[in-house]
């Protein structure tokens, strides 16, 4: 299931109904630094998969 142009600008309609919009940016970098944070904590575990699975 593809998420298509309509449905992006009524998620973001809302999300700016909701939160208001000089609160985004800060959202957005909070959403951001989440997503880094999950990615290195999954490569810190495949890295300590393969150190321990000899």
């Amino acid at each position: 299931m593809k998420i298509g142009t309509q449905e992006l600008l009524i998620v973001l309609a809302i999300a700016i109904l909701i939160f208001g919009p000089t609160q985004i940016p800060k959202l957005s970098k909070i959403l951001g630094k989440s997503i880094k944070n999950f990615r290195s904590g999954m490569s810190d575990g495949d890295e300590e998969k393969d150190t321990s699975g000899s």
